[in-house]
């Protein structure tokens, strides 16, 4: 059952979120969260998006406009070490409290508490109207960079903020997609680096032939089979239901984590 949830997660994101230039790493987190402790859950979206963005940055980098990869992609680099750094100090504070329901031990971790509230915080941005057309000055490319690279760094909630920045700034919709996935891929080996340095260390290389890498490398193989069907025969995809479910399981996701159920 997980690696059939993780197979539909990372497929069915992949390819509907192909022209957003985001919502693969917002799906598929929960999913991991559901199978995995929370830190290793963000390590293991993070290698999944950094896959599936080697493959549309190799197919659709050349649209990417240089300008802007530099003016918003430098900065969300070095937040995005910032933001490693704060989920390894989450990682490492021990337990708040722990409770029973229904028989089932439930036990609540600051980190467990922070990804809830992020989680629960891009689900409003994903379900409110007010936000479906959230747009930023192109002046605020640098902010948008930092606070782009920082989330992605914590939670690997970088594309929604990324989007909203860049999706107004004078660029065709082909370069928008191109740019998109040469900052993200810049941002997620910059994390990845992270993650295995600060988080990790040398149990990176037993969680390779573990069976969270078996997870790992099923969503990997089906985000780039969504790649390859967003990029053929959906073109014209709407994004309102897809933004309407994510929304629902982050939610739900969200107060499972935070309460220490999951």
């Amino acid at each position: 059952m997980d690696f059939l949830l993780v197979v539909i997660a990372a497929a069915g994101a992949s390819a509907l979120t192909m022209y957003s230039g985001f919502g693969l790493g917002t799906m598929l987190l929960p999913v991991f969260a559901l199978f995995l402790p929370v830190e290793l859950a963000v390590a293991a979206t993070a290698l999944v998006h950094a896959a599936n963005n080697v493959l549309k940055a190799s197919l659709l980098g050349k649209l990417a406009d240089l300008k802007l990869v530099v003016r918003f992609g430098l900065p969300a680099i070095v937040a995005a070490f910032a933001g490693v750094y704060v989920l390894s100090l989450l990682a490492n504070i021990p337990e708040l409290w722990t409770y029973s329901v229904l028989g089932r031990q439930a036990i609540v971790t600051p980190l467990k508490l922070a990804m809830g509230l992020l989680m629960g915080a891009f689900a409003l941005i994903e379900l409110h109207p007010k936000f479906a057309k959230l747009e930023f000055d192109k002046r605020y490319l640098p902010l948008g960079g930092v606070l782009s690279g920082f989330f992605g760094g914590l939670s690997g909630h970088q594309g929604a903020l990324r989007s909203a920045f860049l999706a107004k700034v004078g660029i065709s919709p082909q370069a928008f997609v191109g740019t998109n996935a040469i900052i993200g891929l810049m941002v997620d080996l910059v994390r990845l680096v992270g993650y295995g340095a600060i988080l990790f260390g040398a149990q990176l290389g037993d969680l390779v032939h573990s069976r969270e890498g078996g997870l790992v490398l099923a969503g990997a193989l089906a985000a780039f089979s969504g790649v390859v069907i967003g990029k053929r025969a959906l073109p014209k995809i709407t994004m309102i239901t897809v933004q309407r479910i994510t929304g629902s399981l982050l939610i739900l996701i969200a107060l499972l984590l935070g309460s220490g159920l999951i």
